[in-house]
C-alpha cells in the first residue's frame, strides 16, 4: 500500500485541535471513553469533526467517492424505483434524503423524478453539517430549474408532524457512531479509548453495560455458531431508536437504504475477528482509525439483518434486499445509460458513461460490495427488488 502524503500544515493544526478536544473529553470522563463516543467526536464535534468542518470529503479531491458522485445514472435508477411510491403517497408527498453529501444525488434525482411525473411536493435534506449544507445549496442553485429548486428545503431534525413520502439514504448508516465489543472468557467487554503515556489514543477494554451485554447476547443467539474467545466487532444497538427518529411522523411511505455491508451471518463470521472498522483518507483505506482525527472518515459495515429488524420493528413491511448491481439493473440502468448516451456530446462522453455504469455494477467495483434494502407502508416498493433477490440471507 502506497504511503499517504502528510496533511498540510493547516490540516495538521486542525487535527491537533480535534485531538486535544478528544483528549480533554477522555480525561474529563475519568481516563476512558467508549469507542462510539470517540467516533462521534472525531466525525461530528461541532465545527471540528470530519463531517462538521470544511475539508473536501467527496469526489476526486476528497477522501472517497460515493455512487451519486460516480454517475447521475445512480440517481436516475433510484428515481425509477421510488417514483411509484411517491405517486401513491399522494399530492403532498415528501422526499426525505438523509445526509445530502455534495448535493450530487439531489441534483440528478429531482430532474429524473420530474421527467417521470413524480416530482414530490417538497424535497427535504436532513443534513447536520453546516458546511455540507452550504455546498449542497450552491450546487442545487446552479443546476436546478427555479420551480424545482423551490421544492428543496433543509432540515435540522426529522419531520415530527404526520407526513407521507419516501426516505432515502446512501452511505449514511455506515457512519453512525458504533459501539465495539470484545469477548473474553465468556464475558462481554466494551472497547474504550484511553491515552497512553505520551497522550496517544489506544484501545482498552472495560466491562460492558447491561444494554451492550444484552445486544451481544441476542446477536450470538441468532448466529449459526458461537463466536470465539477474543472476538472483537461492532454492534449498532441504537439502530432501532435511530430508525424511529429519522422516519419521524411518516405515515404512508417507503424507505430505501443503500450502503456497504453484509447480512448478519456473513458480517459476524468467526474469521472476521476484528470487525469491519476502517478509515478513509484521500481514497486510501487505513485500519488506523486514531490517525489524524478530524481529517479522515471512520466507518463500519452495515448489518442489513439489523436494518430489517429495525424497520419492521418501526411498523414497515419488508420490500426486498439485493446487491447494488441487481438494484440498478432492475430499475432501468440500461435504459438510463442509453438515454444519456443519446444526449452525449461525443464518443468520449459515451465511453465515460459506460465506464460509470461498470463502476456502479461490477463485482470488483461497487456492484456487490454495496447492497440495497427497502421497506414500505401504504405504498409499494416491491417491484424495485425483482432482480437478484438476496432476502434469504437476512
Amino acid at each position: 500500500m502506497s504511503a499517504l502524503p502528510q496533511p498540510s500544515a493547516d490540516a495538521q493544526a486542525h487535527s491537533a485541535h480535534v485531538r486535544e478536544v478528544i483528549q480533554e473529553q477522555i480525561i474529563a470522563a475519568g481516563g476512558s471513553l467508549p469507542f462510539w463516543k470517540f467516533m462521534e467526536l472525531a466525525l461530528y464535534a461541532p465545527g471540528l469533526g470530519y463531517y462538521s468542518a470544511g475539508a473536501h470529503k467527496f469526489g476526486a479531491a476528497g477522501d472517497f467517492t460515493t455512487a451519486p458522485e460516480r454517475s447521475p445514472l445512480f440517481a436516475a435508477c433510484v428515481a425509477n424505483a421510488l417514483a411509484p411510491a411517491i405517486r401513491q403517497a399522494g399530492k403532498g408527498a415528501t422526499f426525505l434524503e438523509l445526509g445530502g453529501g455534495s448535493g450530487a444525488f439531489a441534483a440528478a434525482c429531482l430532474p429524473a423524478l420530474q421527467a417521470l411525473g413524480a416530482l414530490p411536493s417538497r424535497y427535504a435534506i436532513l443534513e447536520p453539517s453546516a458546511d455540507l449544507r452550504q455546498r449542497q445549496q450552491q450546487r442545487l442553485q446552479a443546476s436546478l430549474q427555479p420551480d424545482v429548486l423551490a421544492r428543496v428545503m433543509w432540515l435540522d431534525g426529522p419531520i415530527e408532524s404526520p407526513w407521507n413520502g419516501v426516505v432515502f439514504a446512501n452511505e449514511v448508516i455506515d457512519a453512525l457512531p458504533v459501539p465495539r465489543f470484545v469477548l473474553r472468557d465468556g464475558e462481554v467487554l466494551e472497547e474504550h479509548v484511553v491515552l497512553d503515556g505520551e497522550g496517544r489514543f489506544v484501545r482498552a477494554e472495560r466491562p460492558a453495560d447491561a444494554m451492550l451485554q444484552s445486544a451481544v447476547s441476542n446477536l450470538q443467539r441468532r448466529l449459526p455458531g458461537p463466536l470465539p474467545d477474543g472476538y472483537r466487532s461492532e454492534v449498532l444497538m441504537q439502530l432501532p431508536y435511530w430508525m424511529q427518529a429519522v422516519v419521524g411522523g411518516l405515515q404512508d411511505g417507503a424507505l430505501l437504504f443503500i450502503d456497504y455491508g453484509y447480512a448478519r451471518a456473513e458480517y459476524y463470521q468467526p474469521e472476521r475477528d476484528d470487525g469491519t472498522l476502517r478509515a478513509f483518507r484521500q481514497h486510501h483505506v487505513t485500519l488506523d482509525v486514531f490517525a489524524w482525527p478530524g481529517l479522515q472518515d471512520i466507518t463500519a459495515s452495515v448489518d442489513f439483518t439489523a436494518v430489517a429488524e429495525a424497520c419492521v420493528g418501526a411498523g414497515f413491511e419488508f420490500s426486498g434486499y439485493c446487491s447494488q448491481a441487481s438494484f440498478l439493473l432492475g430499475n432501468g440502468l440500461q435504459a438510463a445509460l442509453e438515454a444519456a448516451e443519446a444526449q452525449a456530446a461525443d464518443e468520449v462522453a459515451c465511453h465515460n458513461l459506460r465506464q460509470q455504469a461498470k463502476v456502479l455494477t461490477l463485482p470488483s467495483e461497487m456492484g456487490e460490495r454495496f447492497q440495497a434494502i427497502g421497506f414500505q407502508r401504504g405504498v409499494e416498493l416491491d417491484a424495485a427488488f425483482l432482480l437478484g433477490d438476496l432476502s434469504h440471507r437476512l
